[in-house]
């Protein structure tokens, strides 16, 4: 009679199991992912309420428009307007200064997106390609299309 001198399969896998490293989860908890939101939430709220955000009518009126039209141009990414928690809008109002106002079109191509946070993200976010400026400030210096070089990588 011949007797088996190797373990079960099934204590040897669970062997294995116990000696295997632990990887830590890909993902974050559901703690981390409510502070996350919370944190978010409070930076948009603080950035909508910064001196150099304006309603769709005063946009209307440093633009010489309706606000139906910044309405338009919000959806169509030729301006940049940012969804509040409640109805309307709020619009960076430097985007209405002409080397701006004249990339901001470009720059919605260039990223694939006309959503508001999109945009502001990218133009307020100091990177590499531009020497640690924000796009903004390259555009602001006539440096338009270095930002629409690094939009176009990014956007696609």
């Amino acid at each position: 009679m011949k007797t088996a001198s190797t373990t079960p399969t099934s204590a040897r896998s669970s062997a294995r199991a116990t000696r295997a490293p632990q990887r830590p989860s890909p993902y974050v908890s559901a703690a981390q992912t409510r502070s996350l939101l919370a944190g978010s939430l409070a930076a948009r709220t603080e950035r909508l309420q910064a001196g150099d955000m304006v309603t769709t009518e005063q946009a209307a009126e440093l633009a010489s428009t309706t606000r139906v039209t910044i309405n338009a141009w919000i959806a169509k990414g030729r301006a940049i307007g940012l969804t509040q928690t409640r109805r309307g809008f709020r619009l960076p109002k430097w985007q209405f200064e002409p080397g701006l106002w004249d990339a901001i079109p470009e720059l919605a191509k260039a990223l694939g997106t006309s959503e508001g946070w999109t945009l502001l993200s990218f133009l307020e976010t100091p990177l590499g390609g531009l020497n640690g400026r924000t796009p903004r400030q390259a555009i602001e210096q006539g440096d338009t299309s270095r930002v629409l070089e690094l939009a176009s990588a990014e956007g696609t």
